[in-house]
């Protein structure tokens, strides 16, 4: 068969930060997320401690299953291509090289590379970057590798977390329905980094933005805030979502729902940081804290993915 007709196999790398398998791993996880530092014992205590309350992160499997999920998809369309999908982790097994050479094997010389994360930075997706340009080279020479860029206003994207919000709105009464306040929350970032790139911060407002006109939310009922904020004495992005519930009770609410903006699957962040502690901080202020569900394989996420592939592979 001549290489006109040929089929030929594209792959595609799901690149996320990760999480320890058990406690024991923890301390390696957290070094590695600090560039090599080893972590202080009260800090891998802390991220222990969170990991038993929540039951480890499910976030691995998850993004397992979503690769599985998106090498389908893409496989199910007419194409003259093949897809092939793995997971490329930052800080965890299996590391972004694992799966570059895992391609490298099956004679795959095309690759696009997905951050999850729909809105991009050069600055804060950097160690992205930097693993896959060292990855790359398992690939041998003539290779095509792309990593997509920000896609956080992807129409199908804005239609998922519309949905993921109607469908929490609609486990309400009518009134409740109508009133309750959304707070769209990201991961927040030291305010010097995000100094250098204000267009990062543009970025996620600009998708919570987007998610509150497809639902017509009124301006004063919706509000963006940061969550998750490190360990570090530096500042931190403001507001805080701990910040917003006293005033929200002041205003007469009892309630409010959290739709994250920026965290595709269940883990640490969403798990622990929004259910748990922010949970916490809302009923110490007298509001019952709601949650929009995370997409983890909703159809219509796995589809989003699908589109940023075509879209990399078209330009």
């Amino acid at each position: 068969m001549s290489t006109s007709t040929a089929t030929r196999t594209i792959g595609v790398v799901v690149m996320t930060f990760g999480s320890p398998k058990t406690l024991d791993d923890v301390p390696a996880y957290l070094a590695s997320a600090r560039g090599g530092k080893q972590p202080p014992d009260d800090l891998v205590k802390e991220f222990q401690r969170r990991y038993t309350v929540v039951g480890g992160s499910p976030l691995n499997r998850i993004t397992g299953e979503q690769a599985a999920a998106l090498e389908a998809v893409l496989n199910g369309g007419a194409s003259g291509s093949r897809y092939r999908a793995l997971v490329g982790m930052r800080h965890a097994p299996p590391f972004i090289q694992e799966a570059f050479e895992k391609l490298a094997a099956e004679g795959i010389k095309q690759v696009v590379c997905i951050i999850m994360s729909p809105q991009y930075s050069p600055t804060t997706m950097g160690g992205y970057l930097r693993a896959v340009e060292k990855a790359k080279d398992a690939l041998g020479t003539g290779a095509d590798v792309r990593v997509a860029g920000s896609w956080h206003l992807e129409p199908a994207f804005i239609d998922a977390l519309a949905r993921r919000t109607t469908q929490a709105l609609d486990r309400l009464s009518p009134a409740d329905r109508a009133t309750i306040p959304v707070i769209f929350t990201a991961h927040s970032l030291p305010k010097s980094v995000v100094d250098r790139e204000p267009f990062y911060i543009d970025q996620l407002k600009d998708t919570a933005a987007a998610v509150a006109k497809k639902l017509s939310l009124d301006s004063a009922r919706w509000q963006f805030a940061y969550q998750s904020a490190g360990h570090t004495p530096e500042e931190w992005l403001k507001p805080d979502i701990k910040e917003l519930f006293p005033d929200m009770h002041k205003a007469g609410h009892k309630a409010a729902l959290v739709a994250p903006i920026q965290f595709l699957a269940d883990h640490l962040e969403v798990l622990y940081d929004i259910d748990v502690a922010a949970g916490e901080e809302a009923a110490e202020a007298g509001i019952k804290m709601l949650r929009i569900e995370t997409f983890n394989t909703m159809p219509e996420f796995i589809q989003v993915l699908a589109n940023v592939v075509k879209r990399e592979l078209a330009r």
